[in-house]
Order: C-alpha cells, then sequence, then structure tokens
C-alpha cells in the first residue's frame, strides 16, 4: 500500500480526522487508531531515514522526554510505505522567558541523552558542509558562492566541537507545554549536529555568554539559510549572516 491507503494497516478503524499545520516536507493528519487520537505523516523519507527517527523518539521516550511516540502497525513495524503514526501531545507553545527557559532545559536533556548519536542517513551536520556540498535537503550548488562562503565562515566557529541530535525547527509550534512538563514535537529535522544550533531561543533563554551566542546565531542563521534556498525567509536569514571576512564577536564558545 502506498499514501494514505497505508494507514489501513493501523487497524481498519484508522482513519484521518484533519490536516494539521506545520509540515514542510510532509502531509500532517490527526487520525483516530484503535479509538485513541493520534498523529499520522506521509512522507516521502527513505526506510533508513525513518528507522533512524523512529529509534532515537523511542530512546527519547524510555530515557523520559516528552516526545511522539511511533505507535506500531498491526504487524509491528513502526512506518510504512512513507507513513508513520505517532502519539498526540496535549498542551500550547512558549509564551514567556521562563517557559523558554524551561525549553531550553529540555533541549540540554536532549543533547546530553544522545551524545555521539550517528549521523540521519544522508544528512550533514553544518561541519561536514565544511567540504561536502549536499545533504538532503542541502544543496550548496543551488546558492551564489558568496552565499556559500558566508555559511562556511559561520560553520567553521563551530569545527572541533562534540556533536549530538539536535531537534532543528525549534519554532513555538513545535513545543507542546502543560504546568509540568515539555514536550517537543515534529522531529523531522532532527540529526546530529553541534548542540548550540538549537540553543538560539529568545531572548537568549539558554543563557548562552555574548560570544557563544553569537557563533550559535550565525551558525543557525546559515543552516537555515542552506535548508531552505532559495525561498523568501532563506534569503532574509542569509542576509543575517556577516561577510566572510567581517570580524566576529569575540567570546570563547560554550
Amino acid at each position: 500500500m502506498t499514501g494514505w491507503d497505508a494507514l489501513a494497516q493501523w487497524g481498519a478503524d484508522a482513519a484521518r480526522i484533519a490536516p494539521l499545520t506545520g509540515g514542510v516536507a510532509n502531509d500532517v493528519w490527526s487520525v483516530r487508531v484503535g479509538g485513541q487520537l493520534a498523529v499520522a505523516r506521509l512522507g516521502t523519507r527513505s526506510d533508513a531515514d525513518l528507522a533512524w527517527e523512529t529509534a532515537l523518539l523511542r530512546h527519547l521516550d524510555r530515557e523520559g522526554l516528552t516526545v511522539p511516540v511511533p505507535i506500531p502497525a498491526r504487524d509491528g513495524r513502526l512506518f510504512a510505505g512513507g507513513l508513520m503514526v505517532m502519539t498526540y501531545l496535549e498542551g500550547g507553545p512558549p509564551e514567556t522567558q521562563a517557559d523558554w527557559r524551561r525549553v531550553a532545559g529540555t533541549l540540554r536533556e536532549l543533547h546530553r541523552l544522545t551524545r555521539g548519536w550517528p549521523q540521519r542517513p544522508g544528512w550533514r551536520s553544518s561541519t561536514d558542509l565544511l567540504r561536502a556540498e549536499t545533504g538532503t535537503r542541502i544543496n550548496l550548488g543551488a546558492m551564489p558562492a558568496e552565499g556559500v562562503a558566508r555559511c562556511r565562515a559561520a560553520w567553521a566557529r563551530l569545527a572541533g566541537r562534540e556533536t549530538c541530535v539536535v531537534h532543528g525547527d525549534l519554532n513555538p509550534g513545535n513545543v507542546r507545554m502543560t504546568a509540568d512538563r515539555v514536550a517537543l514535537i515534529d522531529w523531522d529535522e532532527s540529526h546530529a549536529d553541534v548542540p548550540d544550533l538549537d540553543l538560539v531561543l529568545p531572548e537568549n533563554a539558554a543563557g548562552l555568554d555574548e560570544g557563544a551566542y553569537d557563533i550559535a546565531a550565525q551558525a543557525s542563521a546559515a543552516w537555515e539559510a542552506a535548508v531552505c534556498w532559495d525561498d523568501d525567509h532563506s534569503v532574509k536569514r542569509l542576509a543575517e549572516v556577516r561577510p566572510a571576512h567581517r570580524p566576529a564577536v569575540d567570546g570563547a564558545a560554550g
């Protein structure tokens, strides 16, 4: 089965309810499976890519983080025909600096739990792209040479750092908060990279020092420019990346 027909593998009563916002490269719906509300995501990623993501989510769930947990199909598979079904998580987005500090704490726990995690198949980290030209959604050959030079200068400041899993798409819509927990959803952009890329948060809620924040903010802007090139958002983000020759803010990386 392909497309949404694959949802039948989660049971005869499995059904789509309504489309959900947030998916750029995927079709995301609320669904009902086994009488319970869930979320289903249909995309074109490879089985190896989805196996990496489902293994990550199960690991984080076992370790106590609140994440969407893959729901097996009737035959035990965690994905089929590009379709994943996951638990639905209630909650609202972060609204205050205190909320964002809680998000920062959750992100640091994610990073601690995934130190040295293998790279998502087909992906590249920011520092891999100092040499590589492509990786899943990134094709530096499509960018202007001057833009590539800017991005690589920003990423070079991360060279030699330890890597872990980064969420990779930490906008307010991908956080579901309640009074007692912080849940992170939409792991489609997660991959192995330098942790500070996740910590460029509103009002510097992660508490990075000035130098570390500048390094992370420049590298993050470069990543968003490269991964989305060349829509309006990516052009805006590239404009925020300093030319390669311009001096950086002094300060140690955190």
